[in-house]
């Protein structure tokens, strides 16, 4: 089945483990030395009462991903919501000075 990025990121991301609803994907990671999809990434929850405001984004690792549907992409995420998740993308990691 072939799929292009503006098919992909219509269709809904959801953690088969607890049936939540991640939103839809914005982004794609490769590796292109290696030529692979390494993962997808997708809106942060909203924090609080700042509903306008993410808590960064969340990288979904491609063996994560179960089912590519029609209408939604089915992913296993175990420890989603942790602090301490090693998926979740700072906001500002892209402003972070290069060492």
């Amino acid at each position: 089945m072939e799929s292009s990025f503006l098919e992909l990121r219509c269709k809904e991301v959801v953690n088969v483990l607890d049936g939540r609803k991640l939103g839809h994907i914005v982004d794609i990671v490769f590796d292109l030395q290696c030529a692979r999809v390494l993962g997808i990434v997708v809106p942060g929850e909203k924090s609080g009462w700042n509903i306008f405001k993410g808590a960064g984004q969340l990288f979904i690792p491609f063996g994560c991903v179960v089912k590519i549907g029609e209408d939604t992409i089915l992913v296993e995420l175990r420890g989603q919501g942790v602090p301490t998740n090693p998926y979740i993308l700072s906001v500002d990691d892209d402003k972070k000075p290069k060492n």
